[in-house]
């Protein structure tokens, strides 16, 4: 199985620095806890300094969102709408331990991370252009289809896994309490964009480590090294079987 950016996107946001991890043996019966304080707590000094639409990073994401044709304060990257909340509500709920962990780290970085459940996903997980035929869940159930050209995260199947790139995410392949199979992708355009992920990317594998007692794979994805390849638990016992 791969994630990758299509060529398209590569071409039309060349200054894009990704990094994505899959993990897998997942299990909702862990504590972040002291993880996500950490990290909150980088949130709070930062926003201390700065509002969310000061940061270098946000300030990138409304710049692409406007090139996408999109109203960026009506449509706003997932980091920046997190940091919105955290700021107005001084915390945020928790949903799932790696929910919890990727959200806290998104806050930290002011970059948006997409967490997605595998065994939702059909084939490969591409960020292209839609078609506008795919199909889109939302977390309460309701189809949608993406606007031709919008930037989406599209499978094998067609079905969109997240809207207007990192505004909104699929309910389909949300992190579930039964999902032992991830993929963590984050992004970002501004200009130290490529060692922020990085930095970002060693963060979360330390913290996934030292909470789930595993190793992600990761990979730091650029336009030269646009594809991440990494076998998925169904890929292993299909591999096993053979």
């Amino acid at each position: 199985m791969h994630f990758q950016h299509s060529d398209i996107i590569w071409r039309d946001f060349p200054e894009l620095a990704a990094g994505a991890l899959h993990i897998e043996r997942i299990r909702s019966d862990v504590s972040v806890a002291d993880a996500v304080d950490r990290f909150q707590a980088i949130a709070r000094d930062v926003l201390a300094a700065n509002s969310e639409g000061e940061l270098a990073g946000i300030q990138a994401w409304r710049r692409t969102f406007t090139r996408m044709g999109l109203k960026p304060t009506q449509y706003r990257c997932a980091s920046e709408a997190l940091l919105r909340r955290f700021r107005k509500e001084g915390d945020l709920p928790s949903i799932h331990p790696l929910i919890d962990l990727c959200n806290a780290v998104s806050l930290a970085f002011a970059i948006p991370i997409a967490v997605f459940d595998l065994s939702r996903i059909s084939g490969d997980l591409e960020v292209t252009r839609a078609g506008g035929h795919e199909v889109y869940t939302t977390f309460s159930g309701e189809t949608e289809h993406p606007e031709p050209d919008e930037v989406i995260f599209r499978d094998a199947e067609g079905r969109a896994h997240a809207r207007r790139w990192t505004n909104r995410q699929s309910g389909h392949s949300a992190i579930r309490a039964q999902t032992t199979s991830a993929l963590i992708v984050a992004e970002a355009l501004h200009e130290t964009a490529a060692a922020d992920v990085a930095e970002l990317v060693a963060a979360l594998e330390e913290a996934i480590g030292a909470t789930w007692h595993i190793r992600p794979t990761s990979a730091l994805l650029s336009r030269s090294a646009p594809r991440f390849a990494f076998a998925a638990h169904e890929d292993v016992a299909r591999t096993e079987s053979l």
